[in-house]
C-alpha cells in the first residue's frame, strides 16, 4: 500500500465512489483504525452521542444493499459503516464525562476545595446538560423554549433547547465523525461513499437498534473501480461562498 496521504492530499483524493473494484479487498483492521479516528472528531459538549457499526460480512452487505435502494455504492462495497446517533444515551455519556472529571480532579472532592474550572465543568454535566437534553413529551422543551426566549430579550443565550434541536445537534456531531472517517480512509488510499438515500427503519430493525437510536448515514467502503467516480468534481465557485466579515 502507498504511503499515507497528508490531510490536504486526502481531501483532494476523496470522492464519492459509486462502484468498487470487486478484485481489490480492503483490510478490516485499517477500516477499524479509521473508525478510531472518527471517534476523535469534535462533538457537542464531548457527549459522543454516536455508535459505528462496521459491516464486514458479505451476507450482511447483501441484506443491507436493498435498503439502500440497490445503489451501486452499496451493492459493490467491500465493507459498510453505519453511523448511528444515540441521543437517548445522554445520561450515560454525561455520567462518563463526570467520571472522567473525577479522575482528573479527584473523587468526591469537597466543594470548598474545588477550583473554578472544576466547579464549572461539574455544574455543566450535572445541571446544564440535563437541562438541555431532558424532556417529557415535548412539554419541558416548550417551557425551556419560552424561558430562553424571554431571557434572550435581555442577553445572549443558547436558544436550541427543543427536543428537535438536540436531535439536530446529535446528527451534526455524528456527521463530523463520518467526515473524519472518510478523510482517514482517503489517507490510506481507500475509497468511500456517504449514503443518505436509504430505508432507515429497515436498517435500524436489521441492527436491532432501540427506539431512541437513529441512522445518520451509511458509508460504503472499498477501492474505486475506474468507472466508480461519475465525472469531474463540481463545486460552486469559491468566491461565491466565501464571505469575509
Amino acid at each position: 500500500m502507498e504511503n499515507p496521504k497528508t490531510v490536504f492530499e486526502a481531501i483532494q483524493y476523496r470522492r464519492s465512489v459509486r462502484i468498487y473494484d470487486a478484485n481489490k479487498p480492503i483490510q478490516t483492521a485499517i477500516v477499524k483504525k479509521c473508525l478510531e479516528h472518527a471517534a476523535l472528531a469534535p462533538n457537542s459538549s464531548n457527549m459522543q452521542l454516536w455508535e459505528f457499526y462496521h459491516i464486514t460480512s458479505k451476507d450482511s452487505i447483501a441484506k443491507i444493499a436493498p435498503f439502500c435502494f440497490n445503489q451501486n455504492a452499496a451493492k459493490t462495497a467491500q465493507q459498510l459503516v453505519i453511523f448511528v446517533t444515540r441521543k437517548d444515551l445522554w445520561k450515560e455519556r454525561a455520567k462518563a464525562n463526570l467520571k472522567f472529571i473525577e479522575k482528573n480532579f479527584g473523587e468526591n472532592n469537597a466543594k470548598a476545595n474545588q477550583t473554578k474550572r472544576e466547579k464549572t465543568v461539574r455544574n455543566y454535566y450535572s445541571k446544564i446538560i440535563p437541562f438541555a437534553y431532558g424532556d417529557f413529551l415535548g412539554i419541558f422543551g416548550f417551557l425551556k423554549f419560552m424561558m430562553v426566549t424571554v431571557i434572550g430579550f435581555f442577553k445572549p443565550i443558547y436558544r436550541q433547547v427543543l427536543k428537535s434541536d438536540m436531535r439536530i445537534v446529535a446528527h451534526k456531531t455524528c456527521a463530523l465523525a463520518a467526515e473524519n472517517f472518510m478523510i482517514s480512509m482517503a489517507a490510506e488510499g481507500y475509497d468511500t461513499c456517504p449514503m443518505e438515500g436509504l430505508d432507515t427503519l429497515r436498517v435500524k430493525n436489521l441492527l436491532g437498534l432501540p427506539f431512541g437510536a437513529e441512522i445518520n448515514m451509511i458509508v460504503s467502503c472499498g477501492i474505486r473501480d475506474p468507472k466508480g467516480v461519475y465525472g469531474e468534481r463540481f463545486r460552486i465557485p469559491f468566491q461565491e461562498i466565501y464571505k469575509e466579515v
